[in-house]
């Protein structure tokens, strides 16, 4: 294993960090704290900038589009869960607590903003229901406007016993809301109309996807070119590829992504596309703890190409930076989040030797430094 090298440590002579692009790296955590380091995406190099504590696990984050607001959920044990939303200093990198709101159900575990920053959508994987919150202009939550509780439960007695959401996401053309559901084994399509302040998701006119029984959705990457649509599967530890025709899924592959041979022992957990769109990465806990490297044809099938180890345990997120060069892993359990070199004529992956020692990372958001 390459040598370490702390946050802490890796400022340079006059603590200025080397010349190039920079990005602010926001972590969400199981802890209290968010926090905001800088990002170099010409070295792969990082620094603490700050952190802002006195959340409640504030697990998954979502950022505007122009980086001026962002919003995480809080799950709260043994109570109902909550929204959070910040503003962002992006001279200082300084986030601070705007308001918290009702996420809409119990146990949030995703969380994700329009393009317009307009609308904030939910997952609450307790509940199984989608909350959809409207924004201020100051960047606070009104309290929940729409709560759509699914319906229904799968093969698995024990982990699929009722709806359990595990994201919603607001597609790129910004028509539709997709959520996976891994207690029921279906992918949502919800209409979605920015303009009706009271449903802006169509719940009539909702189309679903069935996986195979068993599967357990998880999370979901679109394409950059629209056209190809992916869902990681956390408890077959498989990867489904989809043709995506306004809001239509037609399934093209599936593939596994955990390749352990012990069926219970699966955990497969997120998934990012390169922003050229030729390789498609996910990641595995459980026993694997690792991420599956995929190149994507020019139809939207997929080659697995590999794996590589991410160097701890429980790799929950993970996030590629917008020039395409690294990879950053975050290992819940072993308190490190991993900077990889993308090898843009392979796909393949290689440890920098850059960690960043956090307790319980679990998810890795990116903004331009201003």
């Amino acid at each position: 294993m390459r040598a370490i090298i702390l946050a802490f440590a890796l400022f340079v002579s006059g603590n200025v960090i080397a010349q190039g692009k920079e990005m602010y790296l926001l972590v969400g955590t199981y802890t209290s704290d968010i926090h905001v380091y800088k990002f170099n995406t010409q070295t792969g190099t990082v620094s603490p900038v700050s952190k802002i504590g006195g959340n409640d696990n504030p697990s998954y984050l979502a950022i505007t589009a122009n980086g001026k607001y962002v919003y995480a959920v809080n799950e709260k044990p043994g109570g109902s869960g909550e929204a959070s939303a910040f503003s962002f200093d992006k001279k200082k990198g300084e986030l601070k607590l705007i308001n918290r709101v009702a996420s809409g159900g119990d146990g949030p575990c995703f969380v994700d903003v329009d393009s317009a920053g307009d609308w904030v959508a939910t997952g609450n994987y307790q509940s199984g229901c989608i909350g959809m919150l409207k924004t201020n202009a100051d960047g606070s939550l009104q309290q929940p406007v729409q709560v759509i509780q699914h319906q229904g439960y799968s093969v698995n007695v024990t982990r699929q016993e009722k709806p359990h959401v595990h994201c919603a996401v607001f597609s790129p053309d910004g028509k539709f809301v997709f959520s996976n559901d891994l207690g029921t084994d279906k992918i949502y399509t919800y209409p979605f109309t920015p303009g009706n302040l009271s449903q802006p998701l169509n719940e009539e006119n909702v189309t679903t996807t069935d996986v195979p029984d068993g599967s357990g959705p998880r999370h979901m990457a679109f394409h950059p070119n629209r056209k190809f649509f992916y869902v990681i599967n956390e408890m077959a530890g498989t990867l489904i590829a989809y043709q995506c025709n306004n809001g239509k899924l037609t399934e093209l592959q599936n593939i596994a992504s955990d390749n352990t041979k012990t069926k219970t022992d699966k955990g497969s957990a997120d998934i990012h596309i390169t922003p050229d769109g030729k390789y498609l990465y996910t990641s595995n806990r459980a026993s694997a703890n690792d991420i599956t490297i995929y190149r994507i044809a020019t139809n939207g099938t997929l080659t697995e190409l590999g794996h590589q180890s991410t160097l701890g345990v429980h790799p929950r997120n993970f996030t590629i930076d917008p020039t395409g060069k690294f990879l950053l892993v975050a290992n819940r359990d072993t308190n490190n989040i991993v900077v990889f070199t993308i090898y843009k004529s392979t796909g393949l992956l290689s440890p920098t030797g850059v960690q960043i020692q956090v307790d319980k990372p679990v998810c890795l958001k990116m903004t331009p430094v201003q």
